[in-house]
């Protein structure tokens, strides 16, 4: 399920729309095994400034369940305080510009870190999007998933 901070399609950063399918609000107080966080700017400084999305994250972590973000959205993660004693990994300098002594930041493509997933960007999608699967249904799901994408070297 994708879910936006308001009513109606979201612009991406690169042009494409997306059109959730339903409003935060509306599931606010709903179980989640995971959330994940897209990147992209200024969508990842609209989350990041957005006092339920931060209520959320804190909430799944402290129930001990995933949070995962990629590109710019880790700095999500960062802000309500989920990467502290954790490594971590986001698109090149999003989370050195935040300077976060308690952080260890990656440059690997995707870091599990406890039940926090990262990822670096665009380039790095199918990994993460792998590595979801995995954390949530095991390697055997994710191993049948990734065989049926034929991906080189894979």
């Amino acid at each position: 399920m994708t879910a936006g901070l308001q009513e109606g399609p979201v612009r991406c950063s690169r042009g494409t729309v997306l059109v959730p399918d339903t409003t935060l609000n509306a599931v606010q107080d709903d179980d989640f095994d995971m959330i994940v966080l897209p990147g992209g700017l200024p969508g990842a400084d609209h989350l990041r400034d957005d006092p339920r999305i931060i209520q959320l994250l804190q909430r799944l972590r402290a129930q001990g369940k995933y949070t995962a973000a990629i590109c710019a959205a880790p700095k999500v993660l960062a802000a309500a305080g989920l990467l502290d004693g954790h490594r971590a990994t986001s698109y090149p300098g999003v989370l050195d510009a935040l300077q976060l002594p308690d952080t260890e930041v990656s440059q690997a493509p995707v870091e599990v870190d406890d039940h926090i997933i990262t990822s670096r960007g665009p380039g790095t999608a199918m990994d993460f999007a792998l590595t979801l699967i995995e954390q949530l249904a095991g390697k055997a799901k994710r191993d049948e998933v990734e065989a049926a994408l034929v991906r080189p070297g894979h």
